[in-house]
């Protein structure tokens, strides 16, 4: 039944392989919105464009406070997985 049922199997692999694709993918970007050293990157880079103009100063705090919320999430989960 092996040999068989890899036949009937075999027409579902593309769609088996875009599934773990999507997987992967969901799993990199929610590592990369939680990684503290891009955050604090992102962080960074706020007052940098607020001090050459390129955002207010209200713009600069309401972003700094959605990702100090990020980062302090990212730090609670990490703290949950190794607790």
């Amino acid at each position: 039944m092996g040999l068989l049922g890899a036949l009937v199997g075999l027409p579902l692999l593309p769609v088996r392989g875009v599934v773990r694709l999507a997987e992967l993918l969901e799993d990199e970007a929610r590592r990369q919105l939680s990684d503290p050293a891009a955050i604090r990157k992102q962080l960074t880079d706020l007052d940098e464009a607020c001090a050459a103009g390129v955002i207010t100063a209200d713009e600069r705090d309401r972003l700094q406070d959605e990702l100090v919320a990020r980062l302090l999430d990212a730090q609670r989960q990490q703290g949950q997985s190794h607790g």
